[in-house]
């Protein structure tokens, strides 16, 4: 009987031995296959990275010498020998010889190579290659202004073990795995060694973990600190090491571990650690450098560098002392990187949020959010960097400075800019608000605001349209009253409350005379003003209110971009674009975004309203513009101004840029400010660190320039009238003159018959 007791309970031990065996294999095959399928051509979640467009040099190109050296600064070129490889530049007098970097661009890879360039005090005077031979344009690396949809907030630059530097690859094995050569993915000389060291220090001074083992838990596991973790992750170790090359584990882990936090963003990688810390590539890095991203693994946070620079300066320092005492670099190098400032670029970078908030809108149209997050792709823009300091800079000192003046209490004024190319339609610039560099409600793309007088173009632009008026038509600036569908009165002022009689356009527009403006608008009918709003950009309809005339529909400043990009354009409306073009991780082309322009109103009828906006800016309510950009240039713009000052807002344009700036509080109380007090100086401040050109548009065949009084809108001549401006009228316009002031010989009108000057005086009279 207790023979066969023992027997049963042999029995069953070996089953359960078994049973036990046979649970643990299955759990091994498992994570074996889960370490296969999971690691096996390693995809990680990768951003899609989003670059600026390039800086294009050619012999010409306005850029001075001071310039360039500011892009190659911004760029993160570094003053030395260019023999010493790629991302140094040496200048000598106006002379630079730069070794540009390996990058790629929408339509190629160009390889690293030397250049010479030289500049004055203007532009770009010479080009050349290495050998000496003429170089006709080359372009500056597109810099990287940021990621789109990171998943879980990671973050990170994808390395090919060519792009891994030997000392990272022999320092990060010294450090913190030496036996990585030799151990089979768990270290048990290391494990025993780093508890022995605890229980002397009677602490935890050493980890016993691997490369391998970090790996895992990294790429697999969590951070949960359990037996049952531990056990997992030693196995899955093991079968790592058993699939797979150290080569290939290696640089896994080099993409793989946590190097800092960026805010919400996550810095994974060496790749990501070198742009992220020091602005550079990894093959860029010098020793000294190296050693600080090596020596971070072991508490990103602790030795956070910007937050505790002592501490990492302190372990930087030791791992330079290993270095040199394995002999991967010297050890007078090592004392000389000890000596060296830790070197880090400046926090914060050229993260662009409102920018890449428009990014991500125009992405959305063509990719699903997954792939935007996790393929790896390579989005190129038209963004400017330039542009964009520019745009900042204006709007935060001149906040600032309003904010100093106002009378108004309890909060601070708020604004929006937008820099466009309107021949192209490409966004070079967006600042959704006072503090540019952070994320939060975008207003350049979703403030809507009314918009105040920037509507009255779009009201000029429909009677010049018609025929029966031109610049030098008079119109009635008289008491207007409507009595509204709900019973009310509606009766617009002037701003100045003051009345101006018989005007011609021109002037109308110029001063933005209100009462003028709505006796046309009611003219040419609500539904014609507002067909014309839609012509020039503006996608939804608006409201067909007698208000409308005077701008109470609201826009969001990129909707007054587009709308004034087919002003800009001769008439030609061209879709605003901020993505270029898409890459995949490879570099192949996905997908490219053309240019797309249509006409939306008639050339002709557009130059000539053109030509009253520059005199908004020489005679009108836009005259400060002219003060804060080069003596001589040429602008056209319209300020505007919303219901009792609560907007200010300006919209104009040179030859080369379109911009717009609104100002405003969030919660839509007055400023006191119109629009050529708040946003004109905005505007201006912006325009006037761009290089640009005159606004000097070809003429179409159809019109002709005349001299009129600003005044009356009688043709004279400069020497005969002091308020004598240039406009520009459909060819054979029969205008009124000045009495004493023109000759037959001298007049550009031809001769009109009877029933021309009759049919004139009625125009005159009845308008």
């Amino acid at each position: 009987m207790a023979r066969s007791k023992k027997r049963r309970w042999g029995v069953a031990l070996i089953l359960v031995i078994l049973v036990a065996a046979a649970t643990v294999a299955i759990w091994i095959a498992h994570l074996d296959r889960v370490v296969i399928q999971e690691f096996n051509g390693r995809h990680w979640s990768v951003p899609a990275r989003v670059y600026a467009a390039p800086l294009e040099l050619y012999v010409g190109a306005p850029l001075a010498a001071s310039d360039l050296e500011e892009e190659l600064h911004r760029l993160h070129y570094r003053l030395g020998d260019p023999a010493s490889g790629a991302g140094f530049y040496r200048r000598r007098g106006n002379a630079f010889d730069l070794h540009a970097r390996r990058v790629r661009f929408i339509d190629e890879l160009r390889d690293a190579q030397v250049v010479s360039i030289s500049a004055d005090s203007n532009a770009i005077t010479s080009m050349r290659h290495g050998d000496g031979t003429d170089l006709p344009v080359f372009r500056l690396d597109p810099p990287v202004i940021g990621s789109v949809f990171p998943i879980h907030g990671e973050d990170r630059l994808i390395l090919s073990p060519a792009d891994v530097p030997q000392l990272l690859r022999s320092g990060i094995k010294l450090i913190e795995d030496r036996r990585f050569d030799e151990h089979d993915g768990v270290d048990m000389r290391g494990i025993m060694r780093a508890m022995w060291a605890n229980l002397r220090a009677g602490r935890v001074v050493q980890g016993g973990s691997t490369l391998t083992q970090q790996l895992v838990k990294n790429y697999f596991l969590s951070d949960e600190q359990s037996f049952g973790r531990k056990a997992t992750e030693a196995v899955m170790a093991f079968r790592l090491e058993a699939h797979f090359s150290k080569e290939e584990i290696l640089v896994a882990y080099l993409n793989e571990v946590y190097l800092g936090q960026d805010g919400p963003r996550a810095i994974h990688g060496f790749g990501l650690g070198s742009e992220y810390y020091f602005a550079k590539p990894l093959a860029e890095l010098e020793p000294g450098e190296v050693a600080m991203l090596i020596g971070l693994v072991k508490g990103p946070s602790f030795y956070d560098p910007r937050k505790h620079p002592d501490r990492a300066r302190e372990r930087r320092n030791l791992v330079l002392q290993e270095l040199g005492g394995a002999h991967l670099i010297d050890d007078a190098a090592a004392k000389r990187a000890a000596a060296t400032p830790l070197g880090l670029r400046p926090p914060g970078g050229s993260y662009v949020p409102a920018y890449l908030d428009l990014v991500r809108r125009h992405l959305k149209r063509d990719y699903a959010e997954a792939a935007l997050a996790a393929a790896g792709l390579a989005v190129y823009t038209s963004f400017d960097p330039r542009a964009q300091a520019a745009a900042e800079h204006a709007l935060t000192v001149n906040l600032k400075r309003l904010d100093a003046s106002s009378r108004v209490r309890g909060g601070h004024l708020d604004g929006a800019v937008i820099v466009a190319e309107p021949n192209s339609g490409d966004v070079v610039a967006v600042v959704g608000g006072r503090d540019a560099g952070s994320d939060g409600f975008n207003r350049a793309l979703d403030a809507r605001r009314p918009i105040g007088s920037l509507v009255k173009p779009a009201v000029y632009l429909t009677a010049l349209e018609t025929g029966r008026y031109n610049a030098a038509t008079l119109i009635e600036d008289a008491p207007v009253e409507l009595k509204l569908g709900d019973g009310s009165i509606w009766a617009p002022q002037n701003f100045e409350h003051e009345v101006y009689g018989r005007v011609p356009m021109a002037r109308a527009l110029a001063e933005s005379m209100n009462l003028a403006t709505v006796k046309l608008g009611l003219d040419l009918g609500l539904r014609n003003v507002a067909d014309t709003l839609q012509r020039l950009g503006l996608e939804s309809s608006p409201t067909l209110n007698p208000s409308l005339l005077l701008g109470t529909v609201e826009m969001t400043p990129l909707e007054v971009v587009q709308v004034y990009t087919s002003l800009a354009n001769g008439g030609f409306r061209a879709r605003l674009r901020a993505v270029r073009a898409v890459l995949d991780e490879n570099g192949r082309p996905l997908k490219t975004f053309k240019v797309q322009v249509e006409q939306a109103a008639a050339p002709a009828a557009v130059y000539e309203l053109d030509r009253m906006l520059t005199l908004v800016t020489t005679h009108g309510t836009g005259r400060g513009a002219a003060a804060r950009l080069p003596r001589g240039i040429v602008i056209a713009g319209k300020t505007g101004t919303s219901s009792d000052t609560r907007d200010s807002w300006f919209a104009g344009f040179t030859g080369s840029y379109l911009a717009v700036a609104w100002v405003g509080y969030d919660d839509n109380r007055a400023t006191g400010l119109t629009g050529a007090a708040g946003a004109l100086p905005v505007w201006g401040d912006t325009m006037a660190k761009l290089k640009s050109s005159s606004f000097d548009p070809v003429p179409p065949d159809q019109v002709q320039d005349r001299v009129i009084g600003f005044a009356d809108g009688l043709e004279t001549t400069a020497a005969c009238s002091a308020d004598a401006v240039t406009v520009s009228v459909p060819t054979g316009t029969v205008l009124p003159a000045k009495p004493g002031c023109l000759s037959t010989a001298t007049s550009n009108s031809p001769t009109p018959s009877v029933g021309d000057k009759i049919k004139t005086w009625l125009n005159h009279i009845v308008h």
